[in-house]
């Protein structure tokens, strides 16, 4: 029995390093109703004792364990988010893929079902959908199904938008009707994002006046001077990339899987936006904690393929990159080796950034009193060792 374990269920007493925002303290952490009731962090952190984190928000997730979010039942989300729990996310967005109106429908009712019936036992808690596809660019889809792609009508983002779930909605800026999605978005609350997108700086600026504050997964299915080079002529025009580091309100969010981008990349996205406004997210797919083969990206019943090989999903065909196949704690731990940001700038990344960024922060992303007890026991090579959901211990 684990000591820190044993002294949860008979005290509801953690002790250890605690990562706070802005630094590592030994102390304890006392949980009390499903919450944090203190925190008590007066001491220098002591080599060699677990560290006590808070637990992982994810803001860009497809699934997990061989089930995708876009297979559109309860089961199967309930699986990908058990799967995600294990790698430390206890705060997780489901997020569609390119596809019909139906199957985008069906997978946000599925969402809402399990969201409104939730367990410690269904593993992640989902704070609500992230509407990616299908509103992509066309030249911009990537790993995701062209057939599914389209631009936004009211008719279809109306109806999902009524089910009250989305919390983060995203939108290629350059397509038409973007602005007008946005606004309805925002309308309803949401993070509003831009995505697999070939914009322009001046459409960036469109869509920042209609309240984008967020652009997906930095440098992967986005514009750059070449690609708008290719799309405009000369004179080159400034892309997304400048537009996200030229302006102070915008965040962005990196896949730190070791595969999709190098270590300068992932400190100059650290040093240009830092922890603040930078966020980790997986983008995995199905297959997490899958053996290498051959996966459907989005509905099982005609996603698009993509293959793993055990480090990284890529394209069926060709070598283009579709989507990570590990959890966050890989990217805790490659941000902890490849830059040089803290640890609680490395854990903020992972928890507070994402759910400020989304608007939970009221809730959970830091050991904070009041915050719902989502606290995650690491090894100190920043393994995840205990889970405590709501302030229960997860097997």
């Amino acid at each position: 029995m684990n000591p820190y374990t044993e002294s949860v269920r008979a005290e509801s007493r953690l002790e250890g390093n605690l990562i706070l925002p802005d630094r590592v303290a030994y102390g304890s952490l006392t949980i009390s109703g499903g919450r944090i009731a203190s925190v008590d962090a007066a001491s220098v952190p002591r080599p060699g004792a677990p560290y006590i984190s808070p637990g992982f928000v994810d803001l860009h997730v497809h699934g997990g364990d061989g089930a995708d979010y876009m297979d559109g039942t309860p089961d199967r989300i309930r699986i990908a988010n058990r799967a995600h729990l294990r790698h430390g996310t206890t705060t997780v967005f489901p997020t569609t893929t390119t596809g019909s109106p139906e199957q985008v429908v069906r997978m946000v009712k599925a969402c809402a079902e399990v969201h409104d019936r939730w367990s410690p036992e269904d593993g992640a808690r989902i704070a609500g959908v992230h509407l990616y596809g299908p509103f992509f660019a066309e030249d911009k889809v990537g790993c995701h199904s062209v057939s599914g792609r389209r631009d936004p009508s009211p008719e279809e983002y109306d109806a999902v938008l009524a089910n009250n779930i989305v919390r983060i909605a995203t939108c290629a800026a350059e397509l038409p009707g973007a602005e007008a999605f946005y606004r309805a978005a925002s309308a309803r609350g949401c993070l509003l994002t831009c995505g697999h997108s070939n914009a322009s700086w001046a459409e960036m600026t469109r869509a920042f006046e209609a309240g984008v504050r967020h652009v997906d997964h930095f440098w992967c299915a986005m514009s750059s001077v070449s690609s708008l080079r290719a799309r405009f002529g000369t004179p080159m025009q400034a892309s997304m990339e400048q537009f996200v580091l030229a302006t102070p309100e915008m965040s962005t969010e990196v896949i730190a899987d070791g595969c999709h981008l190098s270590p300068e990349l992932l400190e100059f996205a650290f040093r240009m936006k830092g922890a603040a406004r930078l966020c980790l997210v997986t983008d995995s797919n199905r297959a997490l904690d899958m053996p290498p083969g051959r996966y459907r990206f989005g509905p099982e019943e005609d996603g698009s393929w993509c293959v793993s090989d055990g480090c990284v999903g890529r394209a069926d065909v060709g070598d283009a990159l579709a989507s990570s196949i590990v959890g966050l704690d890989t990217m805790v731990r490659t941000m902890r080796r490849d830059t040089s940001a803290t640890l609680p700038e490395i854990i903020r990344m992972a928890s507070l950034t994402p759910a400020e960024r989304a608007g939970i922060a009221v809730s959970v992303g830091s050991l904070e009193p009041g915050k719902r007890a989502d606290v995650l026991i690491l090894t100190p090579d920043l393994t995840v060792q205990e889970i405590i959901l709501a302030g229960l211990n997860t097997p």
